[in-house]
């Protein structure tokens, strides 16, 4: 949500800044705009309702310059999009960019207007401009100002702060929102995400939680949270802006959709080997918190979410006590904690807001540790978790998670495996489980291969009003996150429900209208999914059923996808890069934003 982009250097900034905004489109926004500052001081801002080309197209006709600059791109939460609500925001001499929500902003304001300020937005953002300026005076340096106005702000934010009368000076802040700064040759950058800076730079300071750091071009400076020096560890990033390219693809999300063979071998690669797996692989940390481990109680949002249930279905398979939560809902109600609980989340970005705020809170509860499956390496879940297993899906672009959460999956697999091992699972059975998931990328491969099947059957989709997902045991959370696509794509109103349940409600929203999704996998319930199915057909609803081809051929007859036979366990990741490829034909039929679907942010860094 929201995304920040800073720059000071030697040169021109402005095609920094433009170019960071873009690599930070997927994160959701409704407006952009820049401002950049003259070695004299003299400022030059720019902003846009709609996507950063609109900004890129006003400043080919109206172009600025400058040595210094913040940039942003806005996800509208106080105030509607508009140009008078798009960052950044002035308060003379003051320019301010701001990810985050401040909670008293309102009182703030009040105090302000008594003052003689003059708000021009309905944004809790210009309080922070207007509250810096006060206090900057010629005795009151910018950091100084910064640093005061910082002690009066309640809520989560990242900050990036200029003023006209400190020319080749940033000010920025990170208190709940992530910020990274980005050193370069030439000068210094600042980003909510290194993906901005990557053309730039592959070095980077990850600000903690409280610190307010002082950039130029030559010099940062960061103080922690009490104000002292500190110093933060300069990373060097492994990703690169090749990574983050379309490579020929129509959109990101097709491209991380083909991506998967690929990435889930590369989560595999070093953790399996011949028939076994290699728990040294985890590390120390993981290896004795599993030792004492009884109970997991995993939370995450959205898709990550989805992934926590599916898991749970198999860690209590081998006699693991497991409890899913919804991030925003773990810490807003008392929680039993029991003996020998491991406290696990689950996160694409590592920064969601809602999953970190429960990581925090758990930390003051009885658990044995904490684990976090996270595919960024230095993002804040990552650095304040006790232990990590890395999903290596590289960037993932598209807000609509797809290779994500396949290799979440794989990921909990073997953390489920590592777990089974203690509670007697055998030599015979590891073997086993080892070459499912070591078939599994080439039984994606060959769900690609029906890309042109599914293109076809979402032609029928894509008129619809309501799609049902169903499915049974731990297929029911896998249809959740395929009718999770399906809406965040297509904008269908879809649900999942669990088969048995048709007769107790859902059945009665059938008729010839109701489009129906069943996954029938060769597993104990095959039958029963059948029977389930029956009832609809009975009911004239339009079903498309996605299965194993061993468990009924006449199942071909409902317009079927044939699945790969696969491990039992593992073939809900096989269906669900079906059903992924599904959403995606559907939102291309239907002309929708593939990549960035209206309303949502890929990373969500605010309650």
């Amino acid at each position: 949500m929201c995304g920040i982009v800073g720059a000071v250097a030697q040169k021109d900034v402005t095609p920094v800044l433009l170019d960071g905004l873009q690599r930070l489109e997927y994160r959701g926004y409704d407006s952009a705009g820049l401002i950049v500052q003259a070695a004299d001081g003299r400022q030059q801002r720019a902003r846009q309702v709609g996507k950063v080309a609109a900004l890129a197209q006003y400043l080919a006709t109206q172009p600025v310059s400058g040595t210094t600059g913040i940039a942003h791109t806005r996800w509208a939460t106080h105030g509607k999009p508009a140009e008078y609500n798009a960052h950044p925001h002035i308060s003379d001499p003051v320019a301010v960019v701001h990810n985050g929500i401040i909670e008293n902003h309102h009182e703030l304001r009040q105090e302000l207007e008594t003052q003689g300020y003059q708000f021009a937005s309905d944004t809790d953002t210009e309080v922070i401009a207007h509250l810096v300026a006060s206090l900057l005076t010629e005795d009151v340096s910018l950091l100084a100002a910064v640093q005061q106005a910082t002690e009066r702000l309640v809520g989560a934010y990242a900050l990036a702060i200029i003023a006209a009368r400190a020319p080749g000076e940033m000010i920025v802040v990170r208190v709940g929102s992530p910020l990274v700064i980005g050193i370069g040759a030439e000068g210094h950058f600042v980003a909510s995400d290194v993906s901005a800076l990557l053309p730039v730079t592959q070095q980077f300071i990850h600000l903690e939680e409280g610190d307010i750091a002082q950039i130029t071009r030559t010099q940062v400076q960061v103080l922690g949270a009490q104000g002292q020096p500190v110093a933060r560890t300069v990373h060097t990033s492994a990703l690169n802006a090749d990574r983050v390219e379309k490579a020929g693809y129509d959109y990101y999300m097709q491209k991380e959709i083909f991506e998967q063979p690929a990435v889930v071998a590369e989560t595999l690669e070093g953790r399996i080997h011949q028939d076994r797996l290699l728990e040294e692989s985890f590390g120390c940390e993981i290896k004795s918190l599993l030792d004492q481990t009884d109970v997991i109680h995993i939370v995450a949002c959205g898709t990550s979410y989805h992934a926590g249930l599916i898991a749970k279905y198999w860690l209590e398979a081998i006699g693991i006590s497991c409890q899913v939560e919804i991030a925003s809902e773990y810490r807003y109600r008392p929680v039993v904690v029991p003996d020998k609980a491991l406290f696990l989340t689950i996160s694409q970005s590592g920064e969601t807001a809602d999953t970190l705020a429960a990581l925090r809170t758990a930390k003051q509860q009885r658990y044995l540790g904490s684990i976090v499956v996270c595919n960024v390496p230095e993002s804040s879940l990552v650095r304040e978790s006790d232990a990590v297993l890395m999903t290596r899906a590289g960037p993932e672009i598209g807000v609509a998670s797809t290779k994500a959460f396949s290799t979440q999956l794989v990921v909990l697999r073997l953390l489920t495996l590592s777990l089974a091992r203690r509670r007697g699972m055998d030599a015979a059975q590891e073997q086993q489980h080892v070459a499912a998931l070591r078939a599994l990328p080439r039984q994606i491969e060959m769900v690609l291969q029906q890309d042109a099947q599914i293109a076809a059957l979402a032609a029928d989709f894509a008129v619809a009003r309501s799609v049902l997902f169903l499915g049974r045991g731990p297929f029911y959370p896998a249809m959740m996150e395929a009718a999770l696509k399906l809406k965040e794509l297509s904008y269908i109103h879809a649900e999942a429900y669990p088969a048995g349940e048709l007769k107790h409600g859902p059945l009665a929203l059938v008729d010839e209208q109701m489009r129906i999704i069943c996954a029938v996998p060769d597993n104990p319930v095959a039958d029963k999914v059948l029977s389930n199915l029956q009832e609809v057909r009975a009911r004239d609803g339009r079903v498309c059923v996605l299965h194993d081809a061993t468990v009924a051929p006449e199942l071909d007859e409902y317009a079927a996808c044939v699945m790969p036979v696969a491990d039992a366990d593992l073939s809900l990741i096989v269906y669900s890069v079906a059903l992924q490829l599904l959403a995606y034909h559907v939102a291309v039929i239907k002309g929708t934003n593939v990549d960035q679907p209206r309303n949502l942010a890929k990373s969500v860094t605010v309650e």
